[in-house]
């Protein structure tokens, strides 16, 4: 965790395996959009999020066929040895099927209630308190999110006619925005009143509007000391959606604010789910608060780099990290901070090679055909022809192994791998370097 962007403080809030809060790192979060009546697939799709690296997964719960299954799910992510927390996401009928299924009331590690969406009028407390009375009895964290797509209608109109009674009023905007922390905040305190503990509240107010979504967290901050979640809802498709939630969380995050995320993507049709879960590793990664796997370096390319090889084998070394890193971690603890550079040209190519631990500098347009191999700052080989994507990954592998392992073997196996090739390159009569060698350097 990089230690040079102070937390907000905020109160410890736990569920299941996951602390929350400022004294604990920046919990990632997913959504299904499987039907949750259909346990297989849900749990399936929960599984899949979870190796992605998602660390709570919410899933809806909007039928009594839903909530009939969300014990199932729990158990089969459990035969799974999937200890990912489920949270479940409740609207308009939440208070009745937590009390009608209390097997799904104790499975869920977490609620999420929106207390704009629990009823109307004089229904809308008795059944927000319900719920938190149902939260109370199993012991269960709490996430109150509002949201302005359905923020409660009698709270907005009390305070725009307020609003409209000052001398200076306030933007319509502003009003909407300052509804939102109130609702927060009003719903948090009441849920404390019934019973909940504050140790046992997150909570978050998603906007669509990056500026929007700025003002209203910067706000609820500074006014309380609970855990937010933050996230910008309907964040959009593609590249709109990953932009968009970027550039607000990245503002927030700088500052210390958000203890646990989500990236809302619409998928494509048939898209992979996981993406999220992808894009909110990279926020943190990028912004050095969070790693999670191996970073790789690669330039964009220019005139120099004629070639696509270059592009390929940073897509190849990028994929070859993500599948590795998980079973890396169990044996080479802080791989997941590792730096690797794929370069295109003599640019910086030696330049960016030598500031990463493991990087190659591979031949631009006119340049001689080899690639000098960088460790540590060091330039200790020089790979050509055909094999240069096997030989570089093997090398990599061989560097994880020796410079994490921290095993002298392992060490022993790396500097033969070069040595051998040296060897053979000697070796091979009229020929210093030839087609696929590897080449100690002097």
């Amino acid at each position: 965790m990089n230690r040079a962007i102070p937390r907000r403080r905020t109160t410890q809030v736990t569920i299941g395996p996951v602390a929350l809060g400022s004294d604990h790192p920046i919990v990632v979060q997913a959504m299904t959009n499987t039907d949750t009546a259909d346990a297989q697939a849900t749990a399936r799709q929960v599984e899949s999020l979870a190796l992605a690296g998602a660390e709570m997964v919410r899933i809806t719960v909007n039928s009594h066929d839903a909530a009939a299954q969300v014990a199932n799910i729990r158990e089969l992510l459990d035969r799974r040895n999937i200890n990912v927390p489920l949270v479940g996401d409740f609207h308009f009928n939440g208070h009745r099927l937590l009390a009608a299924y209390p097997e799904c009331a104790d499975a869920l590690g977490k609620y999420r209630i929106n207390p704009g969406n629990v009823g109307k009028g004089a229904k809308r407390d008795e059944q927000f308190c319900n719920m938190i009375e149902i939260a109370c009895r199993y012991d269960k964290p709490v996430r109150i999110g509002v949201n302005w797509g359905s923020l409660d209608p009698d709270l907005l109109a009390r305070m725009m006619d307020t609003n409209a009674m000052l001398s200076q009023p306030l933007s319509a905007d502003a009003v909407m925005r300052e509804a939102l922390v109130v609702s927060a905040l009003e719903n948090a305190y009441r849920a404390i009143e019934v019973g909940l503990p504050a140790d046992h509240i997150v909570l978050s107010a998603k906007v669509s509007h990056v500026q929007d979504l700025i003002a209203v967290y910067r706000n609820l901050a500074a006014r309380c000391e609970f855990p937010l979640h933050l996230g910008l809802t309907e964040a959009g498709m593609g590249s709109k959606g990953i932009v968009a939630s970027s550039t607000a969380l990245a503002v927030l995050l700088q500052e210390g604010i958000g203890d646990t995320l989500r990236i809302s993507l619409t998928p494509e049709p048939n898209g992979d789910r996981n993406r999220e879960v992808l894009v909110a590793q990279q926020i943190l990664q990028t912004m050095g608060l969070r790693a999670f796997t191996p970073s790789v370096v690669a330039c964009p390319g220019c005139g120099r780099t004629t070639s696509s090889f270059f592009q390929e084998l940073a897509q190849q070394i990028e994929a070859f990290l993500r599948v590795q890193t998980p079973v890396w971690k169990g044996l080479y603890p802080g791989v997941e901070h590792m730096h690797v550079a794929v370069m295109g040209c003599v640019v910086n190519g030696p330049g960016e090679s030598r500031l990463a631990n493991i990087g190659i500098s591979l031949p631009g347009a006119g340049e001689n055909p080899s690639a000098p191999v960088y460790m540590d700052g060091e330039r200790v080989a020089t790979l050509k022809g055909p094999g240069i994507a096997q030989d570089f990954t093997d090398l990599l592998q061989a560097y994880v192994a020796a410079h994490y392992g921290k095993q002298e073997s392992a060490r022993l196996v790396l500097e033969g791998m070069l040595e051998s090739s040296m060897i053979r390159v000697r070796n091979e009569p009229g020929c210093t370097e030839g087609p696929g060698t590897v080449t100690r350097e002097p």
